[in-house]
C-alpha cells in the first residue's frame, strides 16, 4: 500500500508538472498559478507568463472574470509576484477572496523583459524602442491573447494593470498609451520620469490625455517611508492626479525598496481594485 501512495503521489506530480502548475494547490489551499506561453508577432519570440485562474473558474464555463495583470521590476521575470519568497501573490489572492475584498479574477504575470532579456544590468524597458515594442506587446497583444484563450470581461473598467520599481512605472506608461484595454492602475515604489524621455515618463504624458479619459481612470499609488525617491516621485505624481481630478489614492506605508514591502502591500492595491469593481457601471 506505500509502494502504491508513493507510486500514485510521483504520477500527480508528473502529470503537474506536464500541464505546467508551477505553484500546485488543493481546492481547500487555495488559488495556483500555471506556466503558460505564447507566440508574440510584435516581438518575433515566444513569451512566457504565469496565469492563476479564480476559484470555480471551471465549474462555471458561463461566468466571466476580471482580469489583473502583474508587471515585474529589474532583474524580475514572470515568476516572480507568484513566487511564495518574492511576491507571494496566491496567498494574497486567497486571503482577499475569503475576505470579499476582491472577486474572483483572472491574475497573469507576464515576462517583462525586453528583447535583451533579464539581467541585474539593466531593468526592463516597458515602451516601445530599440529592443521592442515593449509597450504595445503588454498593453495590447497580450491583452487579446489573454481575451482570446480566457472567459475574460471586456471593458477596460474591469482591468486593471499595475507593478513594483520599474514594473510600477512600466503600468503606468503602458496604462495611460492603452486607454481602450485598461482604466485601473497601481504602482509600488514606482517612478513616474524615465531616463527614455517624456514621450514614456507619465509625469508628462499625464496633463496631455483628454478630459473624458483623465475622468475614466483609478490609481493607487504607495511607497515606503524609508524610500525616498520613489516615495518622492509617487507624491509629485499623486499632487498631480488631484490636480487634474483623477480619482487617485496615495499611501506611504512603513519599509523600503524590497520584497517585504511589496509583499505586505500588494493586498492593499488589490482591495483598492476590488472597490473600484464594486461601484456600479
Amino acid at each position: 500500500m506505500v509502494c502504491l501512495r508513493r507510486s500514485l503521489l510521483a504520477l500527480s506530480l508528473a502529470l503537474g508538472l506536464a500541464m505546467g502548475v508551477r505553484h500546485p494547490a488543493t481546492a481547500a489551499d487555495g488559488p495556483q498559478a500555471t506556466s503558460t506561453s505564447y507566440a508574440s508577432a510584435l516581438l518575433g519570440q515566444q513569451r512566457r507568463l504565469e496565469v492563476s485562474l479564480p476559484p470555480g473558474y471551471a465549474e462555471h464555463p458561463e461566468k466571466r472574470y476580471p482580469v489583473i495583470v502583474l508587471l515585474h521590476g529589474g532583474s524580475g521575470d514572470q515568476n516572480d509576484w507568484f513566487d511564495p519568497h518574492k511576491g507571494d501573490a496566491l496567498a494574497t489572492l486567497q486571503r482577499l477572496y475569503q475576505e470579499g475584498g476582491l472577486p474572483p479574477s483572472i491574475v497573469v504575470a507576464p515576462d517583462g523583459n525586453d528583447r535583451r532579456g533579464r539581467s541585474r544590468f539593466w531593468d526592463p524597458q516597458y515602451f516601445d524602442g530599440p529592443n521592442g515594442p515593449m509597450a504595445a506587446a503588454l498593453g495590447d497583444e497580450l491583452v487579446r491573447v489573454i481575451e482570446s484563450r480566457y472567459r475574460t470581461l471586456p471593458a477596460p473598467r474591469y482591468w486593471a494593470l499595475g507593478g513594483l520599481s520599474s514594473g510600477a512605472w512600466g503600468a503606468l506608461n503602458i496604462g495611460l498609451k492603452w486607454p481602450s484595454h485598461y482604466s485601473i492602475l497601481f504602482s509600488h515604489s514606482g517612478y513616474m520620469l524615465d531616463a527614455s524621455g517624456p514621450a514614456n515618463s507619465p509625469q508628462v504624458t499625464l496633463p496631455t490625455l483628454p478630459a473624458g479619459r483623465l475622468k475614466a481612470l483609478r490609481i493607487y499609488l504607495d511607497a515606503g517611508s524609508e524610500d525616498a525617491r520613489y516615495r518622492e516621485e509617487s507624491a509629485r505624481f499623486h499632487a498631480l492626479l488631484d490636480q487634474l481630478g483623477v480619482r487617485n489614492v496615495f499611501h506611504v506605508f512603513p519599509g523600503s525598496h524590497s520584497w517585504r514591502f511589496w509583499r505586505e502591500h500588494l493586498a492593499d492595491s488589490l482591495r483598492f481594485v476590488g472597490a473600484q469593481w464594486s461601484e456600479p457601471g
